[in-house]
């Protein structure tokens, strides 16, 4: 019980020295020889600086300050036009310094150059707080250093960039910026810069180079720097000073520091400076003061008084010890004990359970407040809006879940039900309280900004109930990115079953045959026939899944686009799969309906090959397998490519129609490439001439090659999984490269 008084007891003190540090304030005060000037407009001058020979402790301290030309005026370094911003008696002198440049016209001409230096004495270039640094794509920056008035050393660093397409902003990694530490206990250098090429080669985005000593952390480097840095003229530099050239054990007279402070040589270049005492604060070059540590936490567990340059602690009437935390402390009598701790033990009990209740009931209505916040962000008003206005009609509106529900299905997201995860997030198999099976996508990042049509296409899509489109079901508001929940497809996707070879075996030309037919007529019906032109833009075996009779079952909208009516083509940043990436739209940023045709050609081509739209781990020749199949078409050595499961239940010359129709869909320009309403035409007449092999005139082929076979789509996908055999995830390959303004 002594023990937990004590205990108790040293917390109130704490408690009280901590408000009483908190109402203090304290000031450092900057002390200078009487009837000398303290401040020069903004900044303060502490001896051993000065404004006039009777302030300074030596010229090498002199401050002019300038009131003639500024309002408020400004403070420059001796008689130089070096601007000082801030002096501290510890030793560091800030002052702005300018930027080396040289800067050439469109033939390489040199139109402009600028090599500042700084000469010195008495401070150096603080190497701790200082980077030296070269902006630019061709671009050679050096740094000149000397001490003592004799060459020293010679450092810089080089960036040579081709184009702005790599250089990341707010970094200075070596392209488009590059920087190199400063040495310790320079007093003079010089800064050079030059194009290795005289920008002629990077001229419309880099004028320009340019070279500085800047203080570390103030100088935030950004692509945009590349184009025009002049209009930064200064930037700040850290000065280090000391006094005299000799170090503290050669002082004997005319040591600068004062009562109640110490001299400390100077670790990073020649002289020393002063610093206070313990228990003393102020400017050691004019005397130190007493610091008061009674007014701040201190060790004194009860009563505290302050002494020169200490303080002692005292126990109150009732108690007896040291006084101190770290001691015996102040220890009071058994009485006076048990009442106090009683007491205590009774407040401190109500004081829990009271705060434990607030505490629960603040986080209740906390979370309630953030899963309001989130309904409203991610546009749940909107969408309750919609349905009350009676957008959706059929009895297939999207319902809209809560977070509750969705936890409930998942096991609160337990890892057991993942199945399927990448880069834009996670998708979870869940069981509804009715037995439903779902499929719940929880996405890593949202865009607020398109929210109303967000909720439009949620309305569309759930209202489309088809066989060859995944059906969203409805979706979730009340957590910080919405959750998305569809139907659960459970045999995975077509590329596990191209590509796993138990799989393969089983999966013979006609179902293959199928498969592509059906998915060229849902990229058909999004291309022609749905009520706003949609482009898929990630047509791949993965985004089709398969259910239990290997229906074909086109996922991942994720990233498809709207195209309004009165265009063909949108500007877009360049989003898709390596292997599977329209070239043209590559190259120009330019997203069209002809992309997708791309896409499928490429899809098309490992039903025939069994082979991946990628394998690095094979020849140059035949790691990208849209060029490894034309070639082989071009040399007509098409057996030696396709598929034995699919050789071995094909006709040749239906082998051949399907062949040439994927190398038409693999042309290199757009416009050259079928439609996707002439390629779904054509797998369908080829897929019913594979199930009614009697027919074999010309008219009745050329009338089942012209039948168009509409199928819906969904513009939203499960995304999630990666390579897992899931088949959810479309996002681990993605390659995104930013072209235009993207979108």
């Amino acid at each position: 019980m002594q023990k937990l008084l004590r205990q108790l007891t040293v917390i109130g003190a704490l408690l009280a020295s901590a408000i009483s540090a908190a109402q203090t304030t304290n000031t450092p005060q900057v002390e200078v020889k009487p009837g000398c000037q303290d401040k020069c407009g903004n900044v303060s001058i502490p001896y051993p600086f000065g404004t006039t020979k009777e302030c300074y402790y030596s010229p090498d301290f002199l401050i002019t300050c300038n009131d003639t030309y500024y309002n408020p005026p400004k403070p420059f370094l001796r008689d130089s036009n070096i601007e000082v911003t801030e002096i501290s008696v510890d030793g560091k002198l800030y002052m702005t310094q300018y930027i080396a440049e040289a800067c050439y016209n469109k033939k390489g001409a040199l139109l402009d150059s600028n090599d500042p230096y700084l000469s010195l004495a008495q401070l150096f270039i603080s190497d701790t707080e200082n980077k030296f640094i070269g902006v630019g794509c061709d671009t050679r920056a050096e740094i000149n250093g000397f001490q003592g008035g004799k060459y020293q050393y010679t450092g810089g660093c080089t960036t040579i960039c081709s184009s702005t397409e790599y250089v990341e902003n707010y970094t200075c990694s070596g392209i488009g910026c590059c920087q190199t530490p400063i040495p310790k206990g320079m007093t003079y250098f010089d800064i050079a810069v030059e194009s290795l090429k005289n920008q002629t080669e990077v001229w419309e985005f880099n004028p320009c180079s340019y070279a500085f000593v800047v203080q570390e952390g103030k100088f935030n480097f950004t692509s945009n720097m590349l184009k025009d840095l002049r209009s930064v003229e200064e930037l700040p530099v850290v000065l280090d000073w000391t006094i005299g050239n000799k170090s503290c054990s050669n002082v004997v007279e005319n040591n600068a520091c004062q009562g109640n402070s110490t001299c400390s040589d100077f670790e990073n270049g020649l002289g020393y400076r002063c610093k206070c005492n313990d228990g003393y604060e102020g400017n050691p070059y004019r005397g130190c003061h007493d610091i008061d540590e009674c007014k701040g936490l201190n060790e004194c567990e009860q009563n505290c008084i302050n002494t020169e340059g200490s303080y002692t602690c005292s126990c109150r009437k009732g108690y007896h010890g040291n006084g101190r935390t770290n001691g015996e402390g102040c220890i009071a009598n058994r009485t006076f004990v048990i009442q106090i701790t009683v007491g205590l033990g009774v407040g401190l009990i109500s004081l829990i359970i009271c705060i434990s209740w607030l505490y629960l009931g603040y986080k209740r209505w906390k979370h309630m407040k953030l899963k309001e916040k989130f309904f409203r962000q991610n546009g749940g008003l909107l969408l309750e809006q919609r349905l009350s206005e009676g957008q959706c009609a059929t009895n297939q509106t999207a319902k809209i879940f809560t977070e509750d529900q969705l936890k409930k299905a998942t096991n609160n997201f337990s890892e057991n039900r993942v199945i399927g995860q990448g880069g834009f997030g996670t998708v979870y198999k869940g069981i509804l309280a009715d037995e439903t099976v779902v499929a719940i996508k929880k996405s890593k990042i949202v865009d607020r900004s398109q929210s109303e049509q967000f909720i439009n296409e949620v309305l569309v899509l759930s209202q489309i109930n088809l066989r060859n489109v995944v059906k969203l079901l409805g979706c979730c508001f009340e957590t910080q990115v919405p959750l998305l929940v569809y139907e659960f497809v459970p045999n995975g996707t077509l590329f596990d079953y191209i590509h796993n070879k138990s799989k393969a075996s089983n999966f013979g030309w006609e179902i293959r045959l199928r498969i592509a037919a059906e998915t060229a007529g849902v990229l058909s019906y999004l291309h022609s026939s749905a009520s706003v032109s949609i482009i898929h833009r990630d047509v791949k075996s993965t985004n089709i899944l398969l259910d239990d009779d290997l229906t074909a079952k086109v996922s991942d909208f994720g990233t498809s686009r709207l195209v309004p009516l009165d265009q063909t083509e949108l500007s877009t940043m360049v989003q898709g799969t390596l292997g599977y990436l329209d070239p043209e739209y590559l190259q120009t940023s330019q997203l069209t309906e002809k992309s997708d045709v791309y896409s499928f050609g490429v899809v098309l081509v490992e039903l025939l090959t069994g082979k991946k739209a990628i394998s690095f781990d094979k020849p140059e020749e035949e790691r990208n397998l849209a060029n490894y199949f034309l070639s082989a078409l071009n040399e007509d050595r098409l057996p030696q490519v396709v598929d034995g499961c699919v050789m071995n239940g094909a006709d040749v010359e239906q082998l051949k129609e399907v062949s040439n129709l994927a190398k038409r869909c693999l042309e290199v320009r757009g416009e050259e490439r079928p439609t996707m309403k002439e390629v779904a035409m054509e797998l369908e007449g080829l897929r019913r001439m594979v199930m009614h092999p009697w027919v074999n005139n010309d008219e009745e082929i050329e009338h089942l090659l012209g039948e168009n076979r509409e199928i819906p789509l969904e513009t939203f996908s499960y995304g999630g999984g990666g390579d897992t055999s899931s088949g959810y995830d479309t996002m681990r390959n993605h390659i995104i490269v930013p072209v235009n303004d993207g979108r």
